[in-house]
């Protein structure tokens, strides 16, 4: 990838910002902000970006994608959370979706990928259980055949919006006598709306409801809902967790967090004058913007690869490394911005009584943000694959 825009590149953002522009409007931001409309934002705002043609920017061209270079994908990115557009829903489209097109029969081609791509269908993630931690490896969640079905018994955990699926991708133990614990392990396709499945809601330290637990109870799942092979799972898992570490790294909105903490430094004010003209703070703000710096060109190489029709590698866990460091760093700069009023959490306190507005915003951001380096696979799992991985240790 090239560092400098061409005109054709320039048009392209040209017509990126008039299109977000034009299309995200107001009303559809607050009704995707508000809990209680915003799958139904989401959907409205996908149906838009589908009916643009824009919605798969990774896809192959084949299967619906847009056939945009990695310069291309990088400006839209960039063009999009330079606004605050939220990203459309990962679980779907980055995540089980690589795995359909690349290991799925035509079937489940034919009928998962449309459905994906119209918001037909919304997805989440059945990897983590209670008690495993980040060893993917020792789930124990069990799927036994039976006739033309699976029947399915266990527990998924930190599943994100699992309240509005209708759809997860599990990985499941179908041979618990297999001989290293990788193998045994089956990739399921399973209908949110099927007997037997309930979900319990997780409220996390920011007081929001994202993450859920779902609870398998004789669930059956058709055996034509098995991606590729039985007992190779492991094999597709991995896959799909590389595409996830390199959306999790997060570069653009964590772009757009730095600018913003940038003007509330320009009227934060300590001693007298404005945070942004503190001389150790803007040692740190440089020091954050040129890391990030770096991790953009890093995030450049492994566009490069996938849009030469490779998958993102063990390069994807230096993206989600650095990446989730890089957000903790921004989330540290802006709650220490808030000062002591950042922290208190469920506070009656308005912006005049702590003297900025962006003090709840800061608390949201940096509490949930704690999370970052532990899920998608922790940044201490990451270390290890890359030095298995890359360094041969």
């Amino acid at each position: 990838m090239h560092t400098r825009l061409s005109q054709q590149d320039l048009d392209f953002q040209n017509d990126v910002s008039e299109f977000l522009d034009s299309q995200f409007t107001e009303s559809l931001a607050a009704k995707i902000a508000a809990p209680e409309t915003y799958k139904e934002g989401m959907i409205e705002w996908q149906q838009v970006l589908h009916q643009k043609g824009w919605i798969a920017p990774g896809w192959p061209t084949e299967f619906g994608g847009t056939g945009w270079n990695d310069t291309q994908r990088f400006i839209f990115n960039n063009e999009r959370s330079k606004r605050g557009v939220p990203e459309a829903n990962l679980f779907g489209l980055k995540m089980v979706a690589p795995v359909i097109y690349t290991f799925g029969s035509k079937e489940q081609q034919a009928h998962f990928l449309p459905r994906i791509l119209d918001s037909t269908d919304w997805w989440c993630q059945g990897y983590s259980e209670p008690g495993s931690g980040s060893d993917l490896a020792s789930l124990q969640t069990k799927a036994v055949r039976d006739g033309d079905d699976y029947v399915v018994n266990g527990a998924k955990i930190w599943t994100t919006n699992a309240q509005y699926a209708d759809w997860i991708f599990c990985l499941v133990r179908t041979d618990p006598d297999a001989r290293r614990p990788q193998e045994g392990i089956t990739f399921l396709l399973i209908d949110m709306k099927s007997p037997g499945i309930s979900i319990s809601p997780i409220i996390s330290i920011d007081g929001r409801h994202s993450l859920n637990q779902v609870t398998f109870d004789d669930v059956r799942v058709p055996l034509g809902n098995c991606i590729g092979d039985e007992n190779k799972g492991w094999t597709y898992a991995k896959a799909l967790l590389t595409h996830e570490r390199a959306a999790t790294a997060g570069v653009a909105e964590c772009k757009r967090q730095l600018d913003q903490v940038k003007q509330y430094a320009a009227s934060e004010m300590s001693n007298g004058r404005a945070m942004l003209q503190d001389p150790a703070f803007r040692r740190r703000l440089a020091a954050v913007e040129t890391e990030l710096l770096a991790l953009e060109f890093t995030e450049f190489r492994v566009l490069s690869t996938v849009a030469a029709g490779g998958a993102p590698g063990a390069e994807s866990s230096f993206l989600k490394i650095k990446g989730t460091e890089m957000q903790q760093a921004v989330q540290r700069l802006m709650i220490e911005l808030a000062g002591p009023f950042g922290g208190i959490v469920g506070s009656d306190l308005t912006g005049e009584d702590s003297g900025h507005e962006f003090g709840d915003e800061a608390r949201i951001r940096y509490m949930y943000g704690r999370a970052s380096t532990i899920y998608s696979g922790s940044n201490e799992v990451q270390r290890n694959i890359i030095a298995k991985a890359i360094l041969g240790l």
